[in-house]
């Protein structure tokens, strides 16, 4: 008797190895894979040109993957997130498929899409079973003594620590080869219809695929992940990963990078080489942010975690946004992170701390102003770490940087890119300055001729503002 098809539903995991649906899938009967194009939706979530333009890369280089295990990969173009019940659904039975297989995603509106699959599989009397893939815990299972989800970063790692002694969650292997179906693949789009094409140049910086994002992650942990610690502040080394966008597009999975961060670490999840124990902290970070997307679901709606900080009188400055948007505030470390990004897609975590805290304290412009900016700019835009990042940022989130703890961009210039190679590279205009007063224009006419601006704001002055208006909110309820 020929067994049932399997129909599986990949979404932010375009990878073969370590799929969780699809390697438990393939166990049942032979697979089929389903990818939705939704345009609205990602519309409507702000998805960067250059993030979608890599998604769609690593979806045509998963197919020659999956081609080579025969297994066939439907392509459905509908609008929204709605849709997809009813798409999904009138698949499963135009292959024939008995069960639908997919790995949990987080945050209000993929939640409720995912619900809305599962009870369409119901009426439709078709199997569903989902897993928890993106992250290493299922979200909400690690909870306080008083059984409430942390708020506190450092309080949840430890709680991770101890259950990853315990059991630390394995890989799962790739489908072996299958029997070809009687079915076609269909052919991955360059782009979709009504969506922004990628800049070419920003192409080459994202090569697409599980090799390319393997061969990164043993660079790192050959050559880099030691000096994690030491290296990963300063904007001009290139000390971090950049394995973000293949995190986000489910191209690599969290285990593969804790194994192989734990490979180089002789098992040592806190102990051992600090840099990598660094590296498996940010990890951590990622998961802590994802778990608290599920657990305080106001996040999801656009809203501060603290919700005192909601009366906070954030300044309406179109001027000031779209100066720091293009990079043109007249302080050369934030300029330099403004340009990167909007050059690159991608920006060092230092510079996304340092522009998220000028932009909502110095010029006291709604976080959710940055937040949105990011995300039509990021190739690794998350919702969750990049809510986390800004709220953190802004001092309404979990965690949060106490309100008065205002990083000075000009000083933390001065430390984390003393000889200004970062500025330099970012803001060419200022490549002809000596020594630290690249850090700092002093007057308008510092750097005349090089067309560089004033500073569109006192720095003194504006910490102050901010520390007043912070103050107006009283005492925390």
């Amino acid at each position: 008797m020929t067994e049932a098809t399997q129909l599986v539903w990949l979404r932010a995991d375009l990878r073969l190895h370590d799929n969780t649906a699809l390697w438990n899938a393939s166990r049942r009967g032979p697979v089929v894979v389903v990818y939705c194009l939704t345009p609205q939706t990602w519309r409507e979530h702000d998805d960067a040109p250059i993030k979608l333009d890599f998604w769609l890369r690593n979806l045509k280089a998963l197919a020659e993957q999956l081609a080579q295990v025969n297994i066939p990969l439907r392509i459905l173009e509908v609008p929204a997130w709605r849709d997809c019940p009813q798409a999904l659904t009138a698949l499963a039975g135009e292959t024939g498929s008995t069960g639908l297989w997919f790995n949990d995603e987080y945050g209000i509106h993929e939640q409720r899409r995912d619900a809305a699959v599962s009870a369409a599989c119901e009426a439709a009397g078709l199997e569903c079973h989902r897993f928890v893939d993106q992250t290493l815990f299922r979200p909400g299972s690690l909870l306080t003594q008083a059984g409430t989800m942390f708020k506190v970063y450092s309080q949840f790692r430890r709680a991770a620590y101890r259950e990853l002694r315990a059991s630390l969650p394995a890989c799962c292997p790739p489908p072996v080869a299958q029997p070809r179906l009687a079915l076609a693949s269909d052919p991955v789009p360059d782009l979709v219809p009504g969506l922004v094409a990628c800049d070419e140049s920003q192409r080459c910086l994202w090569p697409a695929g599980e090799e390319p994002a393997n061969r990164r992650l043993q660079a790192f942990c050959e050559s880099s992940i030691a000096d994690y610690d030491n290296d990963r502040d300063l904007p001009a080394v290139d000390g971090t990963s950049r394995l973000s966008a293949y995190l986000t597009a489910g191209v690599l999975s969290p285990r593969q990078c804790l194994h192989a961060a734990l490979a180089v670490n002789q098992g040592e999840f806190d102990g051992g080489n600090p840099g990598i124990v660094s590296w498996i902290n940010e990890l951590l970070w990622r998961e802590f942010y994802k778990h608290i997307l599920v657990c305080y679901p106001q996040v999801s709606r656009g809203r501060a975690f603290q919700p005192h900080t909601e009366s906070l009188r954030w300044r309406q400055d179109p001027a000031g946004l779209k100066a720091w948007q293009e990079g043109q505030t007249g302080i050369p470390i934030i300029d330099a992170g403004m340009r990167q990004l909007k050059a690159t897609g991608w920006m060092h975590n230092r510079l996304r701390m340092l522009t998220a805290m000028f932009l909502t304290k110095n010029l006291l412009i709604d976080w959710r102003e940055g937040e949105r900016w990011f995300m039509q700019n990021l190739v690794d835009g998350d919702l969750a770490a990049n809510n986390g990042g800004w709220q953190w940022s802004a001092s309404t989130g979990t965690d949060a940087a106490p309100y008065f703890r205002i990083f000075n961009p000009v000083t933390q210039s001065e430390k984390f890119d003393p000889e200004g190679a970062y500025i330099r590279k970012w803001v060419p205009e200022l490549s002809g300055v000596k020594g630290k007063q690249i850090h700092q224009p002093v007057s308008p006419d510092l750097f005349g001729g090089s067309g560089y601006p004033a500073p569109i704001v006192d720095l003194r002055q504006s910490r102050q503002r901010a520390l007043d208006a912070f103050k107006s909110l009283g005492d925390r309820p």
